[in-house]
């Protein structure tokens, strides 16, 4: 029993809820309904997921460190528990202030300083809302230049939302790269995924909202007439364009969802602004 006074579930606590493991960011006291508890999901079907509780109305939990059971890692070289260690890492934030590339030597890549210019360059703060040209020849990584840009935003919590649009023809190759390299998941959305959405999610809500990391093919989005009310009340924290010389031709469906994708009041070009863009010339095969 908890002291008058003290906090029974403080920031940073483990708490079961509704047989889903949650981890508690704030708690404060109600009149009638106990302590309200904003809380992120843990466990997988919740995994970061929002969500409020209140002690008095839902049975909340307290999960006691000390009852954690050890469990013997017998993989080969303890490849689970490194690969568990690495995923802590990765989520582990670094302050907004660090600008050395965390990630640069922990991927499937040559350390390549031109690859690792674009993530620099992101990183600089000589733009609070840097936009960036990747215009390599084919073959020299471009993914991959935007894969270790978009990992370190994100060691940063700056890559909370993210959203992806390629062409059809390469939007499985570019998801597969995202996710084995640099552990980015991204969900593959078509125009019956969004369809389905909107089934399941209140009326009114903008299906672009359900999912924080988005891919989806410029063929799904350019359709401007549909999804426009939708991706103009939207914010990414990133924005990718794959094969940005496609939206060049004024007056075309595609430089028309560009334009939404930025800030209305900018043309759209290699040099239109999201909050942070990358876009690439042709990527390689």
């Amino acid at each position: 029993m908890a002291e008058q006074g003290e906090n029974r579930y403080p920031p940073g606590a483990q708490i079961l809820v509704r047989d889903e493991q949650w981890l508690v960011r704030n708690s404060m006291p109600t009149d009638h309904d106990g302590e309200k508890i904003e809380a992120l999901g843990v466990s997988e079907f919740v995994r970061d997921e929002e969500a409020v509780f209140f002690s008095g109305i839902d049975a909340v939990e307290l999960l006691d460190p000390e009852k954690t059971r050890l469990v013997s890692d017998t993989s080969s070289y303890f490849r689970r528990a490194r690969l568990f260690l690495e995923a802590v890492i990765r989520k582990t934030p670094l302050p907004q202030s660090e600008r050395g590339l965390a990630l640069a030597d922990r991927f499937l890549l040559d350390p390549l300083a031109y690859q690792q210019r674009p993530a620099e360059l992101a990183l600089s703060m000589r733009n609070l809302r840097p936009r960036l040209l990747i215009a390599d020849v084919v073959g020299l990584g471009k993914t991959l230049e935007i894969g270790l840009t978009l990992a370190e935003l994100i060691r940063r919590g700056r890559g909370e939302r993210i959203l992806v649009v390629t062409p059809q023809s390469v939007l499985e190759q570019f998801q597969h790269e995202l996710w084995t390299r640099f552990a980015i998941p991204l969900v593959r959305l078509d125009s019956l995924g969004l369809q389905r959405i909107q089934r399941e999610i209140p009326a009114g809500r903008n299906p672009f909202t359900h999912y924080k990391r988005v891919i989806i093919s410029v063929d799904t989005l350019k359709n401007i007439g549909q999804y426009r009310h939708h991706l103009e009340r939207i914010r990414w924290d990133a924005v990718v364009i794959d094969e940005s010389h496609n939206l060049i031709n004024a007056g075309s469906q595609r430089r028309a969802l560009a334009e939404i994708l930025a800030p209305a009041r900018m043309p759209c070009s290699s040099r239109a602004r999201p909050r942070t863009t990358a876009t690439s010339a042709p990527s390689p095969t």
